[in-house]
């Protein structure tokens, strides 16, 4: 019998006295990380070649042993798209020490100080904790104005390759101190491809196929867009990049510092600290294609995670699931259109989301607005692949998958309705436009009720379910 299964057994006797437990990340081979099965040898290519831009250490000049790509910092938060997207395999969640794949600390940890650089590890970057990206919520006080922004982790200050650059980090010991820091950690990239060419009237279609049971529950949900052709946003964790260019170029800007066509302009491009003409990564004619976009087909191309659901319980938690209303949130199927790759036109897939934003209250709010989406406000999380993820939430907070559960309620009646104008004159004429906002508590609130009225054993079906996915 294989070990996990055993420990599975063992587990549910235990817990039917104690409590459910979290069985923990899934061990085994990694249930993800290879190209969608139906690509003909050019996409398998065109996957592999973009796996290794992905897997691409960058250093500042490009000329560091080990590190051939160019175009690091001036600041920073990781030196490799695989660097922080490598549980259970390269296109996956953070890293970290539990993994049963590869289990190592957070490589954030090391970076401070690679190549000379001086910069000293804040307080929220611990070796058994997640890879996190770090955003200042208001500009220096909650009552200014909003901040939002990335803040790098780290700076090129000190490094063998940048001489001369005196780059300061941030003041994490204040801003901590203030609570005005908020976390992110890394996204899955498995299977984006399906979700990138599934058809907005299909998102939509999916919402409005619930709305009446999601109603009754008090569950809410609009998809993000754009303000330019208003068609959906998806990517993010508030849906709010369009598409896998634009989702890969933000990230090599903003986590890596390297500018590139998508992104072109420095960030904290200050004197003494830029060294390389930009874009950084750029379309030449010594290369097929550029780093970003062999980020984009790499994660367009992979296949979509692998569930292992097959037990008694698995399967009891799987109809569970559904029952107490997971799934008007966490929608388990949804279809693509046509596609130019081979096997992935009208494909039937299942990421467990619905992309849309969702009102989750003060205990998960992070006073982030990014597109549509507000302060508390964020997209469904895609479910599919989470069996083998180390870290919950979108900050990264528990390892715990039940803990994660609960969290989504929020009952503390800290409710917000604000009314804001804006005065301007267009064509000769004042507009005054008014917007209302109210909200109060999370949209989870009665299905998690519902989750905490079931029995010990049928949670832990629940969790085994999830553990399989």
């Amino acid at each position: 019998m294989h070990r996990w299964r055993f420990f599975g057994i063992v587990l549910l006797s235990v817990t039917a006295c104690w409590g459910q437990t979290d069985p923990g990340p899934r061990p085994g081979a990694a249930g993800a990380g290879g190209y969608f099965g139906a690509l003909n040898a050019s996409e398998q290519s065109l996957f592999t070649a973009g796996r290794g831009a992905f897997a691409e250490v960058d250093s500042v000049s490009g000329t560091v042993p080990g590190e051939p790509g160019k175009g690091l910092g001036p600041t920073f938060n990781g030196n490799s798209c695989a660097m922080c997207h490598a549980q259970p395999a390269a296109g996956g969640s953070s890293p970290g020490k539990k993994s049963p794949q590869n289990p190592i600390p957070n490589p954030q940890v090391a970076l401070a100080t690679l190549d000379g650089a001086h910069n000293t590890i804040p307080s929220f970057i611990t070796a058994d904790g997640p890879v996190r990206e770090a955003r200042f919520i208001s500009v220096s006080s909650p009552t200014s104005a909003l901040d939002g922004g990335v803040h790098g982790i780290y700076t090129i200050a000190g490094r063998t390759d940048a001489p001369g650059c005196n780059l300061a980090q941030p003041d994490f010991v204040t801003q901590m101190n203030n609570r005005n820091v908020i976390f992110r950690v890394p996204t899955p990239t498995f299977g984006l491809g399906l979700v990138e060419n599934t058809p907005d009237a299909t998102l939509q279609a999916n919402l409005a196929a619930t709305q009446s049971q999601r109603a009754a529950l008090g569950i809410g949900g609009r998809l993000n867009t754009t303000g330019n052709d208003g068609t959906v946003t998806r990517f993010g964790w508030k849906a709010q990049n369009k598409s896998l260019v634009i989702f890969s170029g933000e990230a090599y800007n903003v986590e890596q510092g390297v500018t590139n066509e998508a992104f072109p302009n420095e960030r904290s491009g200050v004197n003494g600290c830029v060294f390389n003409t930009t874009p950084e990564d750029s379309t030449d004619l010594s290369d097929s294609f550029s780093d970003l976009i062999g980020f984009a087909a790499f994660m367009r191309l992979s296949a979509p995670p692998t569930p292992t659901t097959a037990t008694s319980s698995e399967l009891n938690g799987q109809s569970l699931f559904g029952s107490i209303g997971c799934n008007l949130c966490h929608s388990p199927s949804l279809t693509t259109g046509s596609s130019s790759y081979t096997g992935m036109s009208n494909y039937i897939y299942h990421p467990y989301s619905d992309f849309a934003l969702h009102h989750m209250g003060s205990g998960l709010a992070d006073g982030i607005n990014q597109g549509a989406a507000g302060p508390d406000e964020f997209r469904t999380a895609p479910l599919w692949g989470l069996g083998q993820r180390l870290f919950f939430l979108h900050d990264g907070r528990t390892p715990d998958l039940n803990q994660a559960i609960l969290t989504h309620a929020d009952t503390t009646g800290n409710c917000a309705a604000t009314t804001s104008a804006e005065l301007f004159v267009a064509n000769n004429l004042l507009f005054s436009p008014l917007a209302l906002t109210s909200f109060c508590n999370s949209e989870a609130n009665a299905v998690i009720s519902k989750y905490k009225a079931l029995s010990t054993s049928q949670k832990q079906d629940i969790l085994n379910f999830l553990r399989s996915l």
